[in-house]
């Protein structure tokens, strides 16, 4: 009649209020997802950061460090892939459940037809989807490998750089990559074949629905009005089958991510079950009995009915020849690898039976990978300890740092590089020993740790570290300097 109705103004201000509550409702969904993804990079660094030094030892010989630390970077892929999940695909799914329902409102045919429908999903996702995850963690193995090898060019930059000429680093990245795109090319094939089977879906579902639409009509069962609202909900069906087409490679991605976090998450930590909390005041006394050690892929044992004994404030010189187990017998005293069978009491008690926190407050060990990091030298020597800087600078005049500390233009606050590249071997050498001093240890353990100083300044260190009463001293080295300032030494 060409007059405005008081139901056409309700449906329009339904409409409108139905768009703005959707606009709501979705700035309210990426707040949510935005605090999720803070949530998990959050975790994942204090996770990582709290399990990384805590790993059993043991584990980590097949597996590098810098390999597990490198997959934190996944957890970027999970925060990428989230939006995509809980936003793209719930909605998508969300839409294909209720739109169905809807539809049935019509006739209890389309009940029947979405039933159907929800199991051909069903099937599909159960014959493709672990092919799927099988090939995209296969790929990601790749990825990883890669990684680590490029960590490993840049780390031995100088070694490349000089045999460059057989670009042995650019054929060994080249094979890494070769097998990395054999197996996305894999991945990619399972993903077209999911992508045939959903269009194959996108096609029954609509030939499907119109059919039993056009049948409805032709029985006058439903009206065209009817049929044409039905269309409208069939188109939007679709397109949310189409969306989850697309986000079937972010959820694949998503699924990869989390089992390569996991594997960090998995893996055993050192053994926390020691409740002793002795108090020492001086040295440690130390005690091995029948200890034998085995590598997991050694064919024989690395030692075997191991018998020592080390008085308290002993200083002891242990050297032999390459291979025979210094080094690992210094970490088992340590803690750091387990006891497979015998035993080593410090002061008496089971090393597995101290607590961690207070045997690693009594027990300093400096090996020759461990290095500096990248930030203050402060930082570097008390590793985040409280210490006077007269303390401080007491521990530098002992280890002939004091001269190279004056001479920084922000002193002992002054930044290093990590693993010490742009400042000599013999000053990395001499701030570890400081890093050792500063924590007052009851038991030091100290491998090949001079290696790099003049003679003069050598001396004058092995004096200092000898003759203090108040620490048992462990040195494994084949310098012979150290066998006129220790008390015993053990041959192996």
């Amino acid at each position: 009649m060409g007059e405005m109705s008081t139901s056409w103004i309700l449906l329009v201000i339904f409409v409108l209020i139905g768009i703005g509550a959707t606009g709501i409702f979705q700035v309210l969904q990426l707040k949510r997802v935005e605090n999720i993804q803070q949530d998990l990079f959050a975790r994942s660094a204090v996770e990582f950061a709290y399990r990384l030094p805590k790993i059993s030892a043991i584990n980590t010989e097949k597996q590098p460090m810098t390999d597990l630390s490198n997959r934190f970077f996944d957890t970027l892929t999970i925060q990428k892939g989230l939006p995509k999940i809980l936003i793209d695909f719930s909605l998508s799914a969300f839409q294909i459940v209720f739109g169905l329902i809807l539809l049935a409102i019509y006739s209890p045919y389309f009940i029947l037809y979405g039933i159907a429908l929800v199991i051909i999903l069903l099937i599909i996702g159960r014959i493709i989807g672990p092919i799927g995850l099988k090939t995209s963690l296969e790929e990601s193995k790749y990825k990883y490998k890669i990684a680590f090898w490029l960590d490993e060019v840049a780390r031995l930059n100088l070694s490349f750089k000089t045999f460059r000429k057989n670009n042995f680093h650019i054929k060994k990245t080249d094979q890494l990559t070769s097998s990395y795109l054999f197996a996305r090319l894999k991945h990619f094939k399972v993903l077209i074949k999911q992508f045939h089977y959903f269009i194959a879906f996108k096609i029954i579902v609509a030939a499907g629905l119109l059919v039993i639409g056009g049948f409805l009509v032709f029985n006058q069962q439903m009206s065209i009005g009817q049929f044409v609202a039905a269309e409208i909900i069939i188109i939007i069906i679709i397109n949310s089958v189409e969306k989850l087409l697309f986000a079937i490679d972010t959820i694949y991605d998503v699924l990869t991510a989390l089992e390569k976090i996991g594997v960090v998450a998995d893996l055993p930590l050192d053994s926390e079950e020691g409740k002793a909390k002795p108090q020492v005041n001086q040295g440690l006394q130390i005690e091995i009995k029948d200890l034998e050690f085995k590598f997991p892929d050694a064919i024989s044992p690395l030692f075997k009915d191991l018998n020592i004994y080390i008085n308290e404030s002993d200083k002891v010189l242990i050297s032999g020849k390459t291979g025979t187990g210094k080094s690992t017998l210094a970490q088992l005293i340590a803690g750091i690898y387990q006891i497979q069978k015998g035993q080593i009491l410090i002061n008496n008690i089971p090393v597995e039976n101290w607590d961690r926190e207070t045997f690693y407050q009594q027990v300093s060990i400096s090996l020759p990978n461990n290095q500096l990091f990248e930030g203050t030298l402060r930082e570097n020597i008390l590793l985040g300890k409280e210490m006077a800087d007269e303390e401080i600078e007491e521990i530098l005049r002992q280890v002939y740092l004091d001269e190279f500390v004056n001479n920084l233009p922000e002193r002992i606050d002054s930044p290093i590089t990590g693993v010490g590249k742009k400042i000599s071997r013999s000053l990395v050498q001499k701030i570890k020993i400081a890093r050792i001093l500063a924590a007052k240890p009851s038991l030091i353990i100290l491998e090949d740790p001079l290696h790099f100083l003049e003679t003069t300044q050598k001396e004058w260190i092995m004096n200092y570290l000898t003759s203090n009463k108040s620490w048992t001293l462990i040195v494994i080295s084949n310098d012979t300097n150290w066998e006129q300032f220790c008390n015993r030494t053990i041959k192996f």
